[in-house]
C-alpha cells in the first residue's frame, strides 16, 4: 500500500470530489435526449448511466495515461499543485452546473492542471505538442465530427422509417435510444473517469508514493468509478434540461442519432487516448440530429452561450488554478486557506441554487426560452384568424395586440 502524507490524502479526496462534480455536470451528456423523449423515466435514466459509468472505469486507462504521463512534466509537480488544479476544475464545473451550461468537465480539469503547473514550474513544464494534438485539436473536431455524424444519422432514420407507422416507429427508436444511451454512459467511464485516475496517479508519482510512469492502481480506478457512478446518480437535471429541452426539441429518431453518433465518437477517442471532452461531442450530435430533421431548428442564442463557456473554460480555470498554486505555495496555512475557500464557495453556490430547484420532477416542464430574434419575429407577426360561422373573420387575441371595434379588421400590433 502507498505511504501518505497529508497533503497527498487531501489531493486525493479533492479529486474524488471533482470526479463527483463531473458525474453530475456529465450526466446530460448520456441522458438528457433520453428524458426529453420520453424513452426512459429520469429516475431510471441516471441509476442506469451511473451503472455503465462504473463498468465504462474498467475498460481502459489510456485516457488516465494522457494526463499522468504526458500533458506536463511530472518531475516538476508537487501534491499542492495537483491540489490547486482542482480547485479551479470543481469551481468551474459548479459556476455552469448552476446557470445550466454544458461545460467541459475535462478541459475545467486541464486548465486547472496547466495554470497551476505554470504557476509552480514555468511554461516550459506544460508539453505544448501534448496540449495541441491531444486536447485542444479534439476540443474542436469533436463537436464538428459528432455533429455532421448525427446529422447524417437523422437522415438516414428518418428515410428508414419514411413507411413505417408513426407510433411503432416512434417505440422502436425509443428502444434504441436505450440502447445508445447506455452506450454513451460506457463511453463517458472510459473517457472521463479516466481523467480523475490520472490526476491521481499523478498526485501519487509526485508524492513520492508510486513509481514514474506507473499506471493507475486498481483501488484508484475503483474509487475513480464509483465517485464519477455516484455523481451521475445525484444527476445534474439543470444541464439536463438545457441539452434536452434547451438546443432543440428532439424526437426518438433524431435522440437514437445524436447518442449513436456520440458514443462512435467517443469510444474511438478513448481507443487513441485523446482526452476528449464528451460534453462537446454529445452537444455537437444534439446540433447536428436538430438540422438533420425536415423543419427542425437549433436554438443559436442557448447554443452560443454554451460556445462562449467552452472558450472560457480553459483560460478560466487556469487562472484559478494559478491563483489557487500562489495561494498553497505559502505553506502549510495557505494550503487551508485554498480549502476553506472551496468549501464556502462550493456551499455558497449551493445555496443559490435552492431558489430555483431543477430536479427529476420538473426536467421537462420548462423549455428554454427564445431568443431574441425569435421574440422580435413574434412581435411583429400577425396573429392568426379563425373563420366563424356567420362568415365574419374573428381574430386570435395575443398581446401585445391592441382590439379594435371592427371584428373583421386585425388588430394593430403594438408598438
Amino acid at each position: 500500500m502507498e505511504s501518505f502524507s497529508l497533503i497527498l490524502a487531501i489531493v486525493v479526496v479533492t479529486a474524488l470530489a471533482f470526479d463527483f462534480t463531473n458525474g453530475f455536470h456529465d450526466t446530460a451528456n448520456a441522458m438528457a435526449t433520453t428524458i426529453s423523449t420520453g424513452a426512459l423515466k429520469p429516475k431510471v435514466a441516471v441509476a442506469m448511466s451511473a451503472t455503465l459509468n462504473l463498468v465504462g472505469a474498467f475498460l481502459s486507462v489510456e485516457v488516465a495515461n494522457t494526463i499522468s504521463k504526458g500533458l506536463v512534466d511530472e518531475s516538476g509537480i508537487r501534491p499542492e499543485v495537483i491540489f490547486a488544479a482542482l480547485v479551479g476544475a470543481i469551481l468551474w464545473n459548479l459556476v455552469t452546473w448552476l446557470v445550466g451550461l454544458p461545460s467541459s468537465s475535462s478541459h475545467a480539469l486541464m486548465g486547472g492542471l496547466i495554470g497551476a503547473t505554470i504557476a509552480s514550474a514555468g511554461t516550459g513544464a506544460v508539453h505544448g505538442d501534448v496540449l495541441v494534438t491531444k486536447v485542444l485539436l479534439p476540443a474542436v473536431a469533436a463537436p464538428i465530427v459528432a455533429g455532421v455524424a448525427a446529422m447524417l444519422a437523422t437522415r438516414f432514420s428518418y428515410a428508414l422509417s419514411r413507411n413505417a407507422e408513426g407510433k411503432a416507429a416512434d417505440k422502436g427508436f425509443r428502444v434504441g435510444q436505450i440502447a445508445s444511451a447506455g452506450l454513451v454512459s460506457l463511453a463517458h467511464g472510459t473517457n472521463d473517469a479516466q481523467k480523475t485516475m490520472g490526476i491521481i496517479t499523478l498526485a501519487l508519482i509526485a508524492g513520492g508514493s508510486i513509481a514514474p510512469d506507473s499506471d493507475p492502481p486498481t483501488w484508484v480506478i475503483l474509487s475513480a468509478g464509483l465517485a464519477i457512478a455516484m455523481g451521475t446518480y445525484i444527476g445534474g437535471w439543470r444541464i439536463i434540461r438545457t441539452m434536452g429541452k434547451g438546443l432543440t426539441d428532439l424526437r426518438p429518431q433524431q435522440g437514437f442519432a445524436a447518442q449513436t453518433s456520440a458514443a462512435a465518437v467517443i469510444l474511438a477517442s478513448s481507443h487513441i487516448g485523446f482526452s476528449l471532452s464528451t460534453t462537446h461531442a454529445v452537444s455537437g450530435s444534439v446540433m447536428g440530429a436538430g438540422l438533420g430533421r425536415k423543419g427542425g431548428v437549433v436554438r443559436w442564442s442557448t447554443a452560443t452561450r454554451m460556445f462562449v463557456a467552452w472558450g472560457l473554460t480553459l483560460p478560466a480555470a487556469a487562472l484559478v488554478g494559478a491563483l489557487a498554486e500562489s495561494v498553497t505555495d505559502l505553506g502549510d496555512w495557505g494550503t487551508a486557506l485554498v480549502a476553506v475557500f472551496l468549501v464556502a464557495s462550493s456551499t455558497a453556490i449551493w445555496i443559490v441554487s435552492r431558489r430555483q430547484v431543477v430536479d427529476a420532477s420538473n426536467v421537462n416542464e420548462v423549455e428554454e426560452p427564445a431568443g431574441v430574434v425569435t421574440a422580435a419575429i413574434a412581435a411583429v407577426t400577425p396573429p392568426p384568424s379563425v373563420a366563424l360561422s356567420e362568415g365574419l373573420t374573428a381574430t386570435i387575441p395575443s398581446p401585445p395586440a391592441v382590439a379594435t371595434s371592427d371584428p373583421a379588421t386585425p388588430p394593430a400590433a403594438a408598438v
